[in-house]
């Protein structure tokens, strides 16, 4: 075959081929979905959730409870030490009611100078700017936020929606309800109404601050009786042979089942303890209007 020949034979698959990969290129290729997100699993969120200083102490104690475990035969403090160092703090601690009733006490101090400052003849917008010099410390975060939305040209209504988001109590819920009414029709009845609502947040501070004094008498008791316990466990294991019976595998196991069954009843008291949080009804989720 002479070189014309080979020639044109290459330049034909060539542009043969040309067509075949325009073809193949124009065709559409079906975009493969994205894998779904993997969410962590509940054990992984809660150890997420634990300070970091914590979670590195309980990793301390279960180094040393492996190392103890060894040495002395009692496998079960592998378990004890780590979950002592993880759950005895969230037992133990002190109610998160008090923070609460702080906020609330906050909320009541500034809904009742905001009323004030209303009354003095100022604007809604500008009230709420003015407010920010005499805001409880409690509150200071969400309401400085408040402000620098609203300088931020946000529309009132959304800055107050994104305002009880902010303090994410239905109390707080009640106060921005009162301002996105004030936002929307402009009376001259904001402040009464926010008067009112300020000496019935403070009726409830009262109500609820005699009710965890009342509280803490118990919550104390059981913690110091809970640290009285743990230490007398272990000056009778460092001396004496109270725990001897508890040195088998089998009575290992009946005192994890005991102590467990210890930190049970602290578990339900803290739950009986709580109060439950009231439903908000405001969110920053605006509806479109028909």
């Amino acid at each position: 075959m002479n070189p014309g020949a080979l020639l044109a034979a290459a330049s034909g698959a060539m542009i043969v081929a040309g067509i075949l990969g325009l073809i193949a290129g124009l065709r559409p290729v079906p975009v493969p979905e994205p894998a779904p997100a993997r969410h962590p699993g509940r054990l992984r969120r809660a150890w997420t959730s634990v300070p970091t200083a914590r979670r590195l102490a309980a990793l301390a104690a279960l180094a040393v409870g492996i190392v103890a475990g060894l040495l002395t035969g009692w496998v079960v403090l592998i378990v004890l030490l780590p979950a002592a160092v993880l759950g005895l703090p969230v037992l133990l601690a002190t109610s998160p009611e008090t923070g609460r009733i702080a906020r609330l006490d906050g909320i009541a101090e500034w809904t009742r100078n905001l009323s004030g400052v209303l009354t003095a003849g100022q604007g809604l917008e500008q009230a709420l700017t003015a407010s920010l010099r005499s805001t409880p410390d409690s509150i200071r975060p969400q309401v400085s936020l408040l402000v620098a939305r609203l300088r931020s040209r946000w529309p009132s209504e959304q800055a107050l929606r994104a305002f009880a988001d902010d303090l994410d109590d239905p109390t707080g819920d009640l106060v921005a309800a009162a301002l996105i009414l004030g936002a929307r029709k402009r009376g001259p009845g904001l402040s009464a109404v926010l008067t009112g609502l300020a000496e019935s947040t403070a009726d409830d501070v009262r109500a609820r601050r005699q009710i965890e004094a009342d509280r803490a008498k118990p919550r104390a008791t059981a913690r110091w009786v809970t640290i009285l316990s743990a230490g007398a466990l272990a000056v009778l294991a460092m001396s004496g042979s109270f725990l001897a019976p508890y040195a088998t595998g089998l009575g290992q196991a009946i005192l994890l089942l005991l102590l467990a069954g210890y930190a049970g009843c602290l578990w339900w008291m803290k739950r009986m303890a709580a109060s439950p949080a009231g439903e908000r009804f405001v969110t920053a989720r605006i509806e479109a209007r028909r």
